[in-house]
């Protein structure tokens, strides 16, 4: 096969979750460009609706549906409008997530269950209803967006949200299970796990921190987020079709130093 037709996903249809905006929508618009049909969901209509049109008025196919991943009833729906627009799901990339900044002795227990909810129960309410079509199928690639922070400690003066952290080691731990049990299935399951990059989450930490982590990453500087459509576009595609079970980490170097 000719390296353009291991990259090419012509014919493929792409659900992007958090695709409204930051990573997500890099992710989303990357996978566009390669030639996939797009859905993209988001809790909020002000930033869905927009990067609809905007994704529109660039030649892609593109459905949006507000939805919020946390209630496995508004995900089954998703899903089935989805599969009613398009007819499959070949590519799942959950980038949703929420964050709530607090020391661990005073984290506010419902935030606590709030970022779990939405980050982990989330990621697996969206696997479940993609994977059962993708099983079903005998194909499928889901792209699961975790954190550095769901693999290495983090220090209090830059990052004091360990619920975050938490549920990004959840969702690496359920990405990797995943990726076991369905892998005889024909479907592989890889996760994504970013650095500090400039996103609208991430803002306030770099307004607070962004000399510390610059000193701390190798590359000298912080990630920007079309920084990750080759790789969603490389796992997506047929360019990666004997990899499944990783964690693909990109942060400048930062968890290497």
């Amino acid at each position: 096969m000719h390296i353009r037709e291991l990259f090419d996903l012509t014919g493929k249809v792409a659900l992007v979750t958090g695709g409204s905006r930051g990573l997500g929508k890099a992710m989303a618009e990357g996978l566009a460009e390669a030639g996939a049909k797009l859905a993209i969901t988001a809790r909020r209509t002000e930033w869905l609706e927009p990067t609809a049109r905007e994704f529109e008025d660039r030649g892609f196919e593109c459905l949006a549906v507000p939805s919020d991943v946390s209630d496995p009833e508004q995900v089954e729906r998703l899903v089935a409008t989805t599969l009613d627009r398009f007819g499959q799901v070949d590519i799942l990339v959950n980038c949703h997530g929420v964050s709530w900044g607090a020391p661990v002795l005073e984290m506010p227990l419902d935030r606590w269950k709030w970022v779990i909810d939405v980050n982990v129960n989330g990621t697996y309410y969206t696997c479940r209803a993609v994977g059962r079509h993708m099983v079903d199928r005998g194909s499928g690639s889901i792209i699961n967006v975790a954190s550095v922070a769901g693999l290495l400690g983090t220090p209090e003066e830059i990052l004091s949200a360990t619920g975050y952290s938490a549920s990004k080691g959840g969702i690496i731990a359920l990405s990797r299970d995943l990726a076991v049990k369905w892998g005889p299935k024909g479907v592989r399951v890889n996760v994504v796990a970013p650095g500090f990059f400039r996103t609208r989450l991430s803002q306030p930490i770099l307004q607070r921190a962004e000399d510390r982590i610059r000193a701390l990453t190798p590359l000298g500087r912080i990630g920007e987020p079309h920084e990750l459509k080759g790789l969603a576009v490389f796992l997506a595609s047929d360019a990666s079709s004997y990899i499944t079970g990783q964690v693909f980490v990109v942060d400048g170097g930062m968890s290497a130093a």
